[in-house]
């Protein structure tokens, strides 16, 4: 049968987006806050991760020239900042019918945060096609964009009748679900080796004294992990230390009940945030088995990503605050 009208497809999607794209919230419909263009986005959204979603539909048999499309979009999106989306999402709000709800601290909620963090927001953008079926062109296409690093998916819509009711079959076609970890794996291989060959930033590394114990060469994360480590190891509380990390304060620690290893402390680390709507990131935590802190029946993962203003104002501040506990660090000679 002919796929239904792409509007209704399009509010059935809007109202259940995690079949297509899971752990993801809708943000604006139709969205085309573009200059001098009438392009417009047919859902926009953001995933727990905190980047952004471009999702586009397409009733045609064979998905058009859509990953072309869809790619313009990511683009005109991908400099998009944590307030301009609470905007976007604010105005959506107000155009379903829930004009009381605080666009801002829902935002903040669904992504965990007690305030904004302009360095991790919409640092990538990913893309979901969905359609009835996809041409052999736009596949070939989109194999080679998540090669180059792109997270591109194709989703089937095929929509059955029966007993006078319209049901959807959702298959995820590409990457296949089976395949899909696998090919996250190979793809951030890839994109290491080319960022090690391109790559600008600033890899300074630091030297760091903890009562006379040196520690050559750390990089900037690891470089406060060991301070912090250390400041626990000396009889200072995580939620002490925590408290003079900075903008970062709020973040800094993620704590389970009791002395467990890292498997367990993902599975109640992710069970406790679960209950509040949110997931756990295990990435963004240092929390290997002989990473994690314990303290006071506790256990603790310290948080992996400093920007470098705050990972400076962290370290001047921890060593402001504890004085006696020797911490002295310097760029590496």
């Amino acid at each position: 049968m002919q796929m239904q009208e792409r509007r209704d497809l399009q509010r059935l999607l809007r109202a259940n987006v995690s079949v297509i794209s899971p752990d993801t919230l809708v943000i604006a419909e139709e969205f085309g806050d573009w200059d001098a263009s009438k392009r417009r986005i047919d859902l926009l959204c953001v995933d727990r991760k905190a980047n952004l979603v471009v999702i586009e539909l397409k009733r045609t048999e064979d998905g058009g020239h859509m990953e072309l499309q869809a790619i313009r979009y990511a683009a005109m999106v991908s400099t998009m900042t944590f307030d301009q989306a609470a905007d976007v999402y604010g105005r959506y709000l107000v155009q379903v019918g829930e004009a009381n709800t605080d666009a801002r601290a829902e935002l903040l909620d669904f992504l965990g945060w007690d305030e904004p963090d302009e360095d991790a927001f919409a640092q990538d953008v990913r893309i979901v096609l969905a359609s009835a079926e996809f041409a052999r062109e736009v596949t070939t296409s989109v194999l080679w964009l998540i090669e180059r690093g792109i997270d591109i998916r194709c989703v089937r819509l095929q929509p059955y009748d029966h007993d006078d009711k319209v049901f959807v079959d959702v298959q995820q076609i590409i990457p296949l679900p089976e395949m899909a970890e696998y090919q996250v794996r190979v793809t951030e291989k890839k994109r290491k080796e080319r960022e090690a060959r391109s790559d600008t930033r600033d890899w300074t590394s630091f030297d760091v004294s903890l009562n006379g114990r040196k520690q050559f060469g750390l990089r900037k994360r690891h470089a406060i992990y060991q301070t912090f480590r250390h400041l626990v190891e000396q009889g200072v509380s995580p939620e002490k230390a925590a408290e003079h990390c900075g903008p970062r304060a709020n973040r800094a620690l993620v704590s389970v009940e009791g002395k467990v290893d890292a498997e367990d402390f993902y599975r109640l680390a992710n069970e406790a945030r679960a209950k509040e709507g949110r997931s756990f990131d295990p990435t963004r935590y240092f929390c290997a088995d002989e990473e994690l802190l314990h303290f006071g029946g506790r256990t603790y993962a310290f948080l992996n990503q400093w920007g470098g203003a705050d990972w400076k104002q962290a370290m001047d501040n921890l060593i402001e605050a504890f004085p006696d506990k020797g911490i002295e660090f310097a760029p590496a000679e």
